[in-house]
């Protein structure tokens, strides 16, 4: 997340009456409800983890462990344990 001044985008009168209730701290601006984007849409990290699932739900599939999985993948077993059942609805 990029920083922009205030300056720069809003009015000045709107800067007055935002520095009534908070002077020179950052605040957080949320998007409207209809413009949110889902979680790891810009970043590719939604992705990357997809993929690191299948990965898991193959070797799972050759006979790996949960225990062996935790192991390789850093994860606890009740993680590749919920990965395996969402992998295996997908599948």
């Amino acid at each position: 997340m990029s920083y922009r001044k205030a300056e720069e985008i809003l009015p000045m009168e709107l800067i007055e009456l935002i520095q009534q209730y908070v002077d020179g701290k950052n605040i957080y601006i949320p998007r409207k409800a209809g413009k949110r984007q889902e979680w790891g849409l810009n970043t590719g990290t939604k992705q990357v983890l997809f993929v690191r699932n299948e990965q898991i739900y193959a070797d799972y599939r050759k006979g790996m462990k949960t225990s062996q999985l935790a192991c390789k993948y850093y994860l606890s077993e009740k993680s590749i344990q919920r990965i395996v059942r969402q992998m295996n609805e997908i599948v």
